[in-house]
């Protein structure tokens, strides 16, 4: 069984898999679980470090430090399961989300205030709130409808140009009123034309590669 374990982390971290050498902070913590749950699901394998290496695991503290994250800092809280595994005479535990399909979990940033967190390759990001309004129009059994019109087509020859876009270019750019731009954008990815890019500075709009 080692072999399954060693395989995981020689992956490396990525959008379904993060590395914890240890655990301190159950609020941090939460903030992984919901961005998996938010995403694609995942795992969290404490007792690894970000490179790879094996640090192991101090005491049982870290695995209740997980359930504290996942009961009192998820919101709703949030199911896991875990397993423990021995590598070199060192124990790993191995927390793994499922997908959420239907809710929208939060956990509390830095100052405590509740975000939706999702995951982006190797980082968690907080959602905005276009992402959030797109979720809830693709839940929502109502149809959306989309004009061709003149803003949106002026959007795509800048993306086929320039690739991408953010929110406050794409505004002023059109010259036309955040509700309206917020609500063009949404329909867009709504319909899989437009997809949303999260980066650690800014938050891009550009041309969907899963387009119908």
């Amino acid at each position: 069984m080692n072999h399954y374990i060693q395989n995981l982390i020689r992956q490396g971290e990525h959008q379904q898999l993060d590395f914890k050498h240890s655990i301190t902070d159950s609020k941090k913590i939460a903030r992984s679980l919901v961005a998996f749950a938010n995403t694609d699901g995942g795992k969290l394998l404490v007792g690894v470090k970000d490179n790879g290496s094996i640090s192991g695991v101090r005491d049982e503290e870290e695995f209740y430090m997980v359930q504290a994250a996942a009961q009192m800092y998820c919101k709703p809280p949030l199911n896991f399961e875990s397993k423990i595994w021995e590598v070199n005479d060192k124990t790993i535990l191995e927390i793994t989300i499922a997908k959420s399909n239907n809710i929208v979990y939060e956990a509390p940033n830095k100052e405590g205030k509740w975000m939706v967190y999702i995951r982006v390759n190797d980082q968690n990001f907080t959602a905005n709130k276009i992402l959030l309004k797109v979720w809830q129009k693709k839940k929502s059994k109502n149809g959306v409808l989309v004009r061709y019109s003149e803003i949106e087509k002026q959007l795509f020859e800048y993306l086929l140009i320039s690739q991408k876009i953010t929110f406050s270019k794409f505004k002023k750019m059109t010259k036309i009123s955040k509700p309206k731009a917020e609500k063009i954008l949404i329909n867009l990815i709504v319909l899989n034309l437009i997809e949303i890019e999260f980066t650690e500075n800014q938050v891009y709009y550009k041309t969907s590669t899963k387009q119908q």
